[in-house]
């Protein structure tokens, strides 16, 4: 049994470790800032000189309007005024500089994302769940194209890493047991900090509103100074901190209100945010919906390590729906109540943390941002992962292993490497116990977005499960020859501490027994020295009085033929859907009609992912071109080639365009018996097949065998005919 206070992490920090690893706050990072007063970054400047151009435009006013009151001559007045003008002109440019520096959305963004969001619900890529019941807030269907990218992202994910890796995939139940929860600490720390409006009751994550209102500030408000913008971001840096107490000063302090009303918000305070049920007809078992999926992966590890010969180092795997009962879900799929998830677990002895296959992926370089850089006001910036690894920024070689995998997933995936950065977490947003935290965000139009939380959880997990189970989840290594070792031997007095403790004696002596060494030896010298000391015992939640005649902590020197020992964790955490959100936006643009009169929407979706890898038309309906769309269809779907075939009458153009609208990347045309053309969605270049080798050109590129590029060099090319576009 393993209870110690070492690892029971503080409410704060477990708290944003419980929430962050759900993936469900949909973090837009604010721009790191140093808070040391000579660190000056070009916003500081920006801001400083518009705020001394401000001064200037205000003075040459007063001395024009001066100037009129004398009467002044008409070319000392117009002089005056030109000098006005000028300073306004100078103002405006550095406005547009500081805007450009402080970034936000801004209005193209906006646009763009409408236009993403009506093409996406408009073709089915999903819509609001319930929409004929005014729908659900963070609930969302996914429609035909959607459940296809799902399938093939999720498909790709077992490829790239559940078979690459050998992992053993498990699939467990979305209702957990309260207990399950209660020891995986979720129950009294999965919360976050609720406002409700006094006046209507609506409530409010009081931390969104807190930093929206900074974020706006910083964004749209060009009048602030340095000094003000500098208290902003400290506040969105230490946001996660901040108590329940310090939320709501900070709320007052700047009159944040109701955003639908005005109305004045309530104090904050705590709401947990699993949705809670019953398991069984009687009400007395309780139980919650999965908030994630890797407690399952936990409470089975012992069967798993038997399953993997009892060797280590090996992961499980898991893909499933998790839910979580948001206050006041927005942006989309970004922030929804129920979500699949696929988390891994890779288990592996503590005191060797080296990956056979970390060479693979040593040389990979791409933007990472280290704490220090976040902390010095840098900006994140390309560093190879061996580089990293080698200076101890990134703590372990199966960490740094599983970093680069996830970036190699993303990018394939169509993900833009160079709005895809691993941000490394700070100080403050780690659960101590944690030896290191990374998280993939890709930027899209929110900002960046935490999308994978790649992280070196130590052992809590599987020591937080076999104290609350009282089933030993460890490891063990056999030794060739017996070792003699120095162990440290803690060994309660259980008749004092029955004496003392009653019927908490159990919870008392299983805290003792889990203590790591360190904390054991300065028991030791702390009841040598003063005879007694305050002990947290956190099945108890609370200190207990422990004296130097309840236990006795030793060393002794004895023969062993295996050493046991509770593994450590590497978790890399995929939100599914937040990924898939992304990879829309990277993937999505508009180009202008070929009468030049509307834009037409298109989504470059990698064949990997696209929905529909190929459409076949025959150009005009003819019974003889569309016999051989038949064949060329059956062609298709003997090579697994997902198609379809349209035989509308509108115009071959109207045809390319609806399924560029789907991302399709392929499209066949027949315009003969014998050949027919394949068409490329980006380029909308065409080359000229045979009947024959339609089916197997489009499966050599859809599966990465061949490129667009090679093909157009291999067969004649087609000149795009009138009817395009």
């Amino acid at each position: 049994m393993r209870i110690f206070s070492t690892l029971i992490p503080s409410s704060t920090s477990f708290g944003h470790y419980l929430r962050s690893r759900l993936l469900s706050p949909a973090i837009i990072h604010p721009r790191p800032f140093s808070m040391a007063p000579s660190a000056s970054t070009p916003e500081d400047s920006l801001r400083t000189s518009l705020a001394e151009k401000n001064a200037a435009v205000e003075a040459q006013g007063n001395n024009v309007r001066a100037l009129k009151a004398a009467k002044a001559s008409k070319p000392d007045i117009d002089a005056a005024i030109e000098l006005l003008n000028g300073l306004k002109l100078e103002k405006t440019a550095i406005e547009k500089q500081l805007l450009a520096t402080v970034g936000g959305s801004g209005p193209d963004a906006s646009s763009n994302r409408d236009a993403l969001v009506n093409t996406l619900e408009r073709r089915l890529f999903y819509i609001p769940s319930f929409k004929i019941y005014r729908g659900v807030a963070g609930l969302y269907d996914y429609g035909p194209p959607g459940c296809s990218i799902k399938s093939n992202v999720l498909a790709f994910w077992r490829q790239h890493f559940v078979l690459e890796e050998n992992m053993l995939e498990v699939d467990c139940p979305c209702v957990t047991p309260e207990v399950v929860l209660k020891a995986s600490g979720h129950v009294d720390k999965f919360t976050d900090l609720m406002v409700k409006d006094e006046q209507t009751g609506t409530c409010y994550r009081a931390d969104h509103l807190l930093k929206d209102f900074c974020n706006d500030k910083l964004q749209k408000d060009l009048s602030i100074s340095s000094e003000v913008a500098a208290e902003l971001k400290h506040v969105l840096a230490v946001l996660d901190d901040l108590s329940a107490e310090q939320l709501g000063e900070k709320i007052k302090q700047y009159g944040i209100k109701a955003p639908d009303t005005k109305n004045p918000l309530s104090d904050p305070f705590p709401f947990n945010l699993m949705f809670q049920t019953s398991i069984g007809p009687s009400g007395v078992s309780r139980g919650y919906m999965r908030p994630e999926t890797a407690q399952g992966i936990f409470v089975n590890f012992k069967e798993l390590y038997y399953y993997n010969g009892n060797k280590l180092p090996f992961a499980a795997a898991q893909i499933g729906q998790a839910f979580r009962n948001e206050i006041s879900p927005r942006q989309g799929l970004l922030r929804v109540r129920e979500f699949t998830l696929a988390e891994i677990e890779h288990f592996v002895d503590p005191e060797d943390k080296s990956h056979p296959k970390y060479s693979e992926v040593a040389d990979l370089e791409f933007l990472m941002f280290p704490r220090e850089e976040q902390m010095s006001g840098q900006s994140a910036k390309r560093i190879r992962l061996g580089e990293a690894v080698s200076k101890g920024t990134v703590n372990n070689e199966t960490l740094g292993y599983f970093i680069g995998r996830v970036y190699l997933f993303l990018t394939r995936l169509g993900i833009d490497k160079d709005r895809l950065r691993f941000r490394q977490h700070l100080a403050n947003e780690m659960a101590h116990y944690a030896a290191d935290c990374w998280d993939a965000e890709i930027e899209c139009s929110y900002g960046w977005i935490e999308c994978v939380g790649i992280a070196d959880r130590s052992a809590y997990d599987l020591r937080a499960h076999s104290e609350k189970s009282g089933v030993s989840l460890v490891a063990h290594e056999k030794f060739a020859e017996p070792k003699e070792v120095e162990k440290l031997v803690i060994s309660p007095v259980k008749k004092e501490l029955g004496l003392a403790f009653k019927g908490s004696q159990k919870n008392v002596v299983e805290a003792l027994e889990a203590m790591d060494e360190k904390e054991a030896l300065e028991m030791k010298a702390a009841l040598e020295s003063k005879g007694e000391l305050d002990f947290y015992v956190c099945t108890l939640e609370k200190n207990v009085t422990i004296k130097k005649s309840m236990v006795t902590i030793s060393k002794e020197k004895k023969k062993e033929h295996q050493r046991v020992f509770t593994p450590s964790v590497i978790e890399p955490s995929f939100g599914i859907g937040r990924i898939i959100y992304c990879l829309f936006e990277h993937s999505f643009y508009t180009r202008p009609s070929k009468a030049g009169d509307e834009r037409l929407s298109v989504f470059r979706f990698p064949p990997l992912v696209a929905p529909i890898k190929c459409t076949v038309f025959p150009l005009v309906q003819n019974q003889k071109y569309e016999e051989v769309a038949k064949i060329i269809s059956k062609s298709l779907t003997a090579a697994g080639i997902s198609h379809k075939i349209d035989i509308t009458g509108t115009s071959i153009g109207k045809r390319y365009a609806r399924t560029d609208e789907l991302g399709v990347p392929f499209a066949i045309t027949v315009d003969d018996e014998s050949s027919v053309t394949i068409r490329e969605r980006d380029s909308k270049d065409q080359i000229r097949v045979s009947v024959e080798e339609a089916a197997t050109v489009v499966k050599s590129v859809t599966d990465g065998l061949s490129t667009w590029d090679e093909v157009w060099s291999q067969f004649p090319h087609h000149v795009t005919g009138a009817s395009e576009e």
